[in-house]
């Protein structure tokens, strides 16, 4: 009887690849899920690494070889020239997808840990990461875009060799420039670029280098008023998911809770995962948040329903743990706090269960923002609500109103009204 061919394929439909890759790529799509990644970029990260897949079936590479310098030889070398069946061809996208991959394989002790860089560069991009973290107070996905570019930008000039900011000169900078803006096609993006070098020129500039001409060679895109708003929640919407609180379940008041805080509050995810029991001030009403992503301090009154609903986890559903965290894990292990990934999911789910095509949850701190707006806030105002450090960053929601960016006029709920003025500038 004559042998059956097998199948190129596996059960989803993709080809079939290296084998021992292959097995981790369900715990690859679970990491970008549990990032709040959309479903599209989602599917086209897991195209490039199957695209991966299948080259280093056909090159004859194993598991162990994965790292940087594989991820460089696939994406410098096999890009340029491929004509595999995929989309999966663009050079910064792949390179950014198959840089999740290698936190997954290494989360997983699949592959061997990154090995510490000596070169100048490597130690001048620790430094400056040093920098970025205890004195700017920047988030760890900040710095790692900074770091990127940085990086990038000194190999391409020195290699791993020794730094001389001499050699670096506004031209080259602004051809540099000129070359990364190939990769980021959106205004937003190309701010990004430019804020990361300026940042680091910056920096330099304290250690008493002559930087000041090559931050001068990067300006800022022309363009900003074409750039995207931050999609959020129609006020329909909002109604449409509080109806969806207070459903019965399991884990649903500590849902409830989350959802709250965001909405009402304007937390980041991270932020809702590490609130802690002596974070609430229940008598006075407020709330104070620390280890924020500006490194402060922030004390903010506590809504009535928010305070609701923590209560109400709290008093009915909260499992007993020995630490402080307000939001505990249902499952073992419960002494684990949560983290901001178990946040995200559950703000997926209640979107689920009111029917909401959504997947961010940051949707709805650019929800709060607009309700702000909208009720008459000052982009002062708002910046302090969403504590950011600086009125740049609030300065994209001028657009949804821009007819009412006059005199503060909102106060929270509960406290009296106060006439104050916070025009932008």
């Amino acid at each position: 009887m004559p042998t059956k061919p097998q199948s190129r394929l596996d059960p989803s439909g993709r080809p079939r690849g290296c084998a021992q890759l292959d097995r981790h790529i369900p715990a690859y799509c679970q990491y970008l899920a549990d990032r709040g990644n959309a479903a599209g970029y989602a599917r086209s990260c897991e195209e490039a690494v199957a695209h991966l897949s299948m080259w280093m079936k056909g090159a004859k590479k194993s598991l162990a070889d994965v790292d940087e310098g594989l991820v460089a030889e696939f994406v410098d070398d096999h890009l340029p020239d491929c004509h595999c069946a995929t989309s999966a061809r663009h050079p910064s996208s792949v390179r950014a997808a198959l840089g999740h991959l290698l936190v997954v394989l290494r989360a997983a002790d699949a592959i061997a840990p990154q090995p510490l860089d000596m070169t100048e560069v490597g130690q001048e991009l620790r430094r400056y990461d040093q920098y970025m973290e205890q004195v700017r107070g920047l988030a760890p996905k900040t710095r790692e875009g900074a770091l990127r570019l940085v990086e990038a930008l000194l190999r391409k000039h020195f290699g791993n060799e020794a730094i001389r900011f001499e050699v670096i000169t506004p031209e080259r900078v602004r051809r540099f420039f000129a070359a990364q803006a190939k990769n980021y096609k959106a205004p937003t993006s190309l701010g990004a670029v430019v804020a990361a070098l300026r940042g680091y020129f910056h920096w330099r500039a304290t250690l008493g280098d002559r930087t000041h001409a090559l931050v001068g060679a990067l300006a800022y895109p022309a363009n900003w008023q074409l750039a995207s708003l931050p999609k959020s929640l129609e006020p329909t919407e909002v109604e449409q998911l509080e109806a969806a609180l207070g459903q019965s379940g399991p884990s649903m008041r500590r849902a409830d809770a989350m959802v709250r805080c965001m909405l009402d509050l304007g937390l980041r995810s991270g932020e809702v995962a590490r609130l802690s029991m002596d974070d609430i001030d229940w008598p006075a009403g407020t709330i104070t948040l620390r280890r924020t992503k500006g490194r402060r301090e922030d004390v903010m009154p506590l809504p009535e329903a928010t305070g609701q609903a923590i209560a109400a986890y709290l008093r009915d559903e909260r499992p007993k743990t020995r630490h402080r965290m307000v939001f505990a894990r249902h499952m073992t292990p419960r002494e684990q706090p949560i983290g901001p990934d178990l946040v995200r999911k559950t703000v997926r789910q209640a979107y689920a269960r009111a029917g909401l095509p959504y997947t961010r949850s940051h949707l709805l701190r650019h929800t709060i923002a607009g309700r702000l707006l909208a009720g008459g806030a000052s982009l002062k105002e708002v910046a302090d609500v969403l504590r950011h450090r600086s009125l740049n960053t609030t300065l994209i929601y001028a657009k949804l109103d821009s007819g009412s960016l006059i005199e503060v006029a909102l106060p929270w709920p509960g406290t009296p009204a106060v006439a104050t003025t916070g025009r932008a500038s």
